[in-house]
């Protein structure tokens, strides 16, 4: 994907050597003499620069693989001539990355890292409950502030619960560094206690991963894996620390240059200008053109916005898009895929020109491959060359950075003068006959919520402007289709791998990096339960997330699926107590009193409005769980594998299939 939040299960890069090299230092058996710098004033770090590709090639780039360390700026804590744990050298590395937060879990191989933290004036670490809540919420600091976002793990069952977080943010591309205490280096290999071979097990879910064996490749390593996460196309970083490389005392060398040999030669460059003008040509000769975004432009907004004030193309957004182009106006078919709606996956389906910019060609966008866009010249850009005709084929591609091409592909139509010459008036026309044909709508039954209601009203009270993140499933794509995002990096969920219980700790991470912002978690009850522990954190330090729980009492989407093609047979999605299914089970009011958050619940239509302006007025944290029926199905749907001519705009649980 050509930004932080496109997905994908395989990266274009060689991974560099995975381990540091070994070393055969004691670890020191003496007191650490912690000596800190006189000074007062404030630290100074350096701000962590993003860049997705590479600057045309100098003499010095392409003659060497490593890059020089910047030069010195930071003020450490510590005298030069002192020596320091390598605990300390790792928080100090950090530190000189630009962290300031962190969401880290102790335990006994991680326990000098902590210690090191709080001696950190800098970093503030905010306490998960459970590991997998620390790595969505370090997720959620990525992909609400463009940062890379970091999370800390003990070893064992520690290292082990960062899994899915670390396959999630490899799928949708989402830059974090996740660090891991190990066992000492001589326990290493004897099955001692907590010990898993965490790199082992995470090195096809990880963009690359790191053993720390020597104590003096610390700076080097932290440096490494933080250009690694967030350069060319995101993804997660792991660094596992043994226990006596924490512990051994050192003088950190901070010059130290990086070496990535292979890496930084496949990283693209800036595009070629006769690609870009081959593009523009098709632009011009084509009658019915679609822009299919993805998360590969959250980067670029601002230049795709000018790039469509320029030719007047229509803009479909995958789920990993939303808010690269801002969904309210006038050019948006919104979502497209599996959930779309009708009006964007008729613009796919009809099209003679498809300008694909930072996509994969997902099969939940797709369906069936063969079909999609087969009247259709395909344009790709994307900034990982894996993905260019991994699924479809191109009729032209540019591995690239796409803000680079689109601010090239701008320039290129400026002095053409498309906005003058360039006219889709017709095929608007068309696709705005679909979007009166094919609203996005739902039915309200008796006094009983439309979920779909819920989000509406939330998106007029916040003026679309609130934070949003998820869990996945039925309420994932309710919430995609009708809160209308304005921006970049308003919203989070998890896409490629569809992990529940991401919504809570991922709203909790996009708090700490948004001060200030309104941060809403719509979750559903089987996901928010997945995580509910992570309640603490939010009281505990203040976050004022507010959660907006549609509560079905069921697994909704597969409850869908189970009334469309499996004769509505129930084969355990129901969550609530089937010996008292007249109560509401279980009380999450209940899980919220015991963490002192204030909450409500509602089960009328008539007073979601009134329930949700309460929840948004009240200061700090606030649960409202919001009954819905569990009857209500996520219209339009394409069956998995199916086209435009299958899909389904109407019905729902209370009727048969």
């Amino acid at each position: 994907m050509a930004a932080v939040a496109a997905a994908a299960a395989a990266t274009a890069f060689p991974k560099p050597s995975v381990s540091s090299s070994s070393s055969a230092i004691p670890v020191p058996k003496f007191t650490l003499p912690f000596s800190f710098n006189p000074q007062t004033s404030t630290p100074r770090f350096r701000s962590l620069h993003v860049t997705n590709s590479l600057p045309k090639p100098t003499a010095a780039t392409t003659s060497t693989s490593t890059i020089p360390a910047p030069k010195e700026t930071f003020l450490s804590r510590f005298s030069p001539d002192h020596p320091r744990k390598g605990a300390d050298i790792l928080v100090e590395a950090l530190e000189r990355e630009g962290v300031t937060s962190v969401f880290a879990y102790p335990g006994g191989a991680s326990l000098e890292i902590h210690q090191a933290l709080t001696r950190s004036n800098i970093i503030r670490n905010y306490l998960p409950r459970h590991e997998q809540g620390g790595v969505f919420a370090a997720e959620g600091y990525a992909r609400s502030s463009g940062l890379p976002g970091v999370c800390i793990a003990t070893s064992g069952p520690g290292a082990t619960n960062l899994v899915s977080g670390l396959a999630d943010a490899l799928l949708d591309s989402v830059p974090i560094v996740a660090i891991t205490g190990q066992v000492p280096r001589r326990m290493i290999g004897t099955d001692a206690f907590q010990e898993t071979p965490i790199v082992e097990i995470t090195r096809s879910i990880t963009k690359h991963n790191y053993s720390v064996l020597d104590v003096d490749d610390i700076p080097r390593i932290v440096k490494e894996a933080f250009f690694l996460a967030t350069s060319g196309r995101p993804g997660p970083v792991l660094i596992d620390v043994p226990k006596d490389i924490q512990q051994q005392l050192a003088f950190p060398d901070w010059n130290v240059s990086m070496k990535l040999p292979g890496y930084l030669s496949r990283l693209p460059k800036s595009p070629n200008v006769t690609h870009l003008e081959q593009i523009v040509r098709l632009i011009f000769e084509s009658k019915k053109p679609v822009l299919y975004v993805g998360g590969g432009c959250l980067n670029s907004s601002e230049e795709l916005r000018k790039f469509v004030e320029l030719t007047g193309i229509p803009v479909a957004s995958t789920l990993m898009g939303l808010g690269a182009y801002p969904l309210g106006d006038d050019l948006s078919l919104q979502m497209l895929g599996m959930h779309g709606t009708v009006y964007a996956n008729y613009s796919v389906d009809k099209s003679d020109l498809l300008l694909a910019f930072g996509v994969r060609f997902d099969d939940r966008v797709t369906g069936k491959l063969e079909a999609f866009a087969s009247r259709a010249k395909i344009v790709h850009i994307d900034i990982d060359s894996a993905e260019i005709g991994k699924n479809k084929q191109p009729h032209v591609s540019v591995c690239a950075d796409v803000k680079l091409a689109l601010e090239g592909i701008n320039k290129i139509l400026e002095n053409r003068d498309a906005k003058d010459k360039l006219d889709f008036s017709s095929w608007t026309a068309e696709l705005n006959e679909q979007k009166e044909k094919y609203p996005l709508t739902f039915k309200t039954f008796g006094e009983a919520i439309p979920p779909q209601y819920a989000i509406q009203v939330l998106d007029e009270l916040t003026g679309g402007n609130a934070i949003i993140s998820t869990g996945v499933g039925q309420h994932q794509m309710w919430a995609a289709q009708f809160y209308k995002y304005r921006r970049p990096r308003q919203w989070l969920t998890s896409g490629g791998l569809g992990a529940m219980g991401f919504g809570l700790p991922a709203a909790i991470g996009a708090a700490v990096a948004n001060p200030g912002a309104v941060v809403v978690d719509i979750d559903g009850d089987g996901s928010f339960i997945m995580n509910v522990q992570e309640l603490a954190t939010i009281s505990v330090e203040k976050l004022p997330v507010k959660i907006l729980l549609l509560n079905n009492q069921h697994l909704g989407m597969v409850v869908q699926w189970e009334d469309r093609f499996y004769k509505a047979n129930r084969a355990h999605t129901y969550l609530g107590d089937p010996s008292n299914e007249s109560e509401i089970f279980p009380n999450m009011l209940k899980f919220a009193e015991a963490c002192g958050i204030p909450a409500a619940r509602v089960t009328r239509k008539e007073d979601v409005r009134r329930a949700i302006q309460t929840m948004l007025d009240t200061p700090g944290p606030y649960l409202l769980d919001v009954i819905v029926p569990h009857q209500e199905h996520v219209l339009p749907m394409i069956p998995s594998g199916g086209t435009l001519k299958d899909v389904i705009v109407d019905g729902d649980g209370r009727r048969q299939y």
